[in-house]
């Protein structure tokens, strides 16, 4: 092509008048919730760079509470306003979805987050150091393990106040992940909830160092998956020729007819639809930890703060999940026959191999890992139903089964010995002698992770079940079945050992610990339990908060 071709081209874009530009059209009242979130993480920024070190603390769980309630506010507005129903529309020029699952998602993820964070801010279970209380995380994020400059950060009394902004950003970037219209925008959320993650797993104030493996370890494989995200994205844009949830599913259904020319070759063709698509299912079913993807989880829930296990547990579970839902039900329907014999073999898998595995575990929190290995092959099992009442039994599911988890890492925090956190199961032994209330409260849950009859467990397992076999996978159902004998296996055990051994004389001390944790134990108790016995009410929400809008 020669310069004065170039030049006329520059010239020719130069004389169009400029007031052709569009101005960006964004329904901000409808993306409120989030909006409020990624302001006050700014915020909360901000308040780590100018507040004096002895007011941050109050002032991040002040500002992140406000934050959180304003923002579960704000989508039961949306809610009452009809945008889950009537008025469900495409937002922010076709980027997000303001819809029934949206909205439910994004009321659930608030909810369990609300509830977490007062984990976060539990300062009453750790000894007091140097006159000073102290939380669950380190003293300070970047001095050596071990090293002077950690030991000067213990005695000074400081506190990592930043895991507040952190969390906030990492549920800013959960809010929009299950309601993201296009493939870019579901990315760069899985980027912004991602990387906080990765910061929060390794700030441990005990067993520094596994902290810092964790963190190393679910950072190298999120990369991973991150990457295979990315490649499907790159593949379906070839394949349709847009990055926009609508316009790809109407060229796997054959509904379009204009072809760009510059796409012309690759446009419509299979190979880059089945490769790009199973890579997107790669990067999301790794976030949601199913097997063959699973790998990070138990180390990762190990390794990270309590806290932060039971939030990651819960909310990213519930985003990941709501962002699979929209692409299987609003992106590749027409492509039914492919994904779902593949989903059938990853569900199965995950619920046999969460199942078993657990059973070997000798650590409450590898053994709580590998059991939502097995939650998530049972809430795949709804996504593979395919028709709208998959849809309300995944989203009754994700709302019971994130009370339940954040209630039992809470519990986990409270059974302590001079090492910190008791996670090995030997020293559970006789707990329910000790103190028999938290043995029974633990209880509860562990019987609603195994489905017992008058839990969220059994209500969720039912509906999801019940989806399956109207859709067409009986199979499945006594698949999950067997998974969910074998693992209430392990649940009961667990009980048996609290009411029914012998207490060791130099076992653990359950701690007591500030209204903070004993809230979030009591939300989760109260929400188990009310699920369990009355849950028309909550599935009737699911059930209307069902429809996608394409």
């Amino acid at each position: 092509m020669s310069t004065t071709a170039v030049h006329s081209l520059w010239t020719t874009a130069a004389a169009q008048p400029l007031d052709k530009i569009p101005a960006p059209h964004i329904e901000y009242a409808q993306l409120a919730p989030t909006l409020i979130v990624v302001g006050a993480a700014v915020l909360g920024v901000l308040v780590e760079a100018f507040v004096p070190r002895k007011g941050r603390y109050y002032s991040q769980v002040f500002l992140t509470v406000v934050a959180l309630t304003a923002a579960f506010a704000a989508v039961v507005g949306l809610a009452a306003g009809g945008y889950g129903t009537t008025k469900a529309h495409i937002a922010a020029m076709g980027a997000i979805a303001v819809d029934g699952p949206a909205l439910f998602l994004q009321g659930t993820i608030l909810l369990a987050s609300l509830v977490a964070v007062f984990t976060f801010a539990e300062r009453r279970l750790d000894p007091v150091a140097h006159g000073k209380r102290v939380d669950s995380f380190a003293a300070q994020a970047a001095s050596v393990p071990g090293s002077d400059s950690e030991k000067a950060a213990v005695r000074a009394g400081f506190t990592t106040t930043e895991v507040f902004p952190l969390a906030l950003f990492a549920i800013s970037g959960m809010l929009v992940f299950p309601a993201a219209n296009d493939l870019l925008t579901l990315f760069i959320a899985l980027e912004v909830f991602s990387l906080p993650l990765y910061l929060l797993c390794a700030l441990a104030r005990r067993k520094r160092l596994m902290s810092q493996e964790a963190a190393v370890k679910y950072f190298l494989l999120g990369a991973f998956s991150s990457a295979f995200l990315l490649f499907g994205i790159a593949l379906l844009y070839g394949y349709a020729g847009s990055v926009a949830y609508a316009r790809i599913a109407d060229v796997v259904d054959g509904t379009v007819q204009t072809i760009d020319p510059a796409l012309a070759a690759t446009m419509g063709n299979d190979a880059l639809l089945l490769i790009g698509g199973a890579m997107i299912l790669m990067g999301l079913l790794f976030k949601v930890g199913a097997v063959p993807f699973h790998m990070w989880t138990p180390d990762v829930y190990q390794g990270a703060p309590t806290p932060v296990t039971g939030f990651m547990a819960a909310a990213t579970k519930v985003a990941a999940f709501g962002a699979l839902l929209r692409l299987l039900y609003v992106v590749l329907p027409g492509l039914r026959w492919d994904w779902r014999p593949v989903m059938w073999a990853i569900a199965i898998v995950t619920m046999l191999g969460g199942a078993i595995v657990a059973i070997t575990q000798t650590d409450i929190k590898r053994l709580l890992a590998y059991s939502s290995i097995a939650h998530a092959g049972f809430i795949l099992a709804g996504v593979i139903a395919v028709t709208p009442d998959g849809v309300s039994s995944v989203l009754f599911y994700l709302l019971a089964y994130s009370f339940v988890t954040i209630g039992a890492f809470a519990v986990v925090t409270l059974v302590r010995d001079a090492g910190g956190e008791a996670t090995h199961l030997s020293k559970w032994a006789g707990l329910g002698r000790r103190s028999p209330l938290v043995a029974a409260v633990f209880a509860v849950f562990l019987l609603a992770f195994a489905g017992i009859p008058l839990t969220s467990g059994f209500s969720g397992k039912f509906a999801v079940f019940k989806a399956a076999a109207e859709g067409g996978a009986g199979a499945l159902v006594v698949v999950g079945v067997i998974s969910s004998a074998i693992a209430a296996f392990f649940y009961i055990r667990v009980i048996v050992l609290m009411f029914f051994s012998e207490p060791k004389p130099e076992g653990p001390t359950v701690a007591v610990p500030s209204p903070l944790t004993m809230t979030t134990i009591a939300v989760g108790v109260a929400v188990t339990l009310v699920l369990g016995v009355a849950p028309q009410y909550f599935l009737d929400l699911a059930g209307q908060a069902s429809v996608f809008v394409r």
